[in-house]
C-alpha cells in the first residue's frame, strides 16, 4: 500500500471525527457563543480534511511492482 493512500486514509478518518464532533456540539449545544466557535472550528476543520483526504486516496495511483 502506498504512503500516499495511508496519509488519505488517515485524513479521511481524522475528518469524520470531526464532522462527528462537530453534530455531537450541534445536537448537545446549548446556542452560546462558545458553541457556536466550537462547532464552526471543527466543523470547517473535519470538513477540509474529509475532502482532502479522500481526494488524495482517489488521485492516488496503485502501482504494484511484480516479482
Amino acid at each position: 500500500m502506498n504512503l500516499k493512500r495511508i496519509f488519505g486514509a488517515i485524513l479521511t478518518v481524522l475528518g469524520i471525527i470531526g464532522l462527528i464532533y462537530a453534530a455531537i456540539i450541534f445536537v448537545n449545544g446549548s446556542g452560546g457563543t462558545y458553541d457556536v466557535k466550537a462547532l464552526t472550528i471543527y466543523g470547517v476543520l473535519g470538513f477540509i480534511f474529509f475532502i482532502a483526504g479522500i481526494g488524495l486516496v482517489r488521485a492516488t495511483k496503485d502501482e504494484a511492482n511484480p516479482g
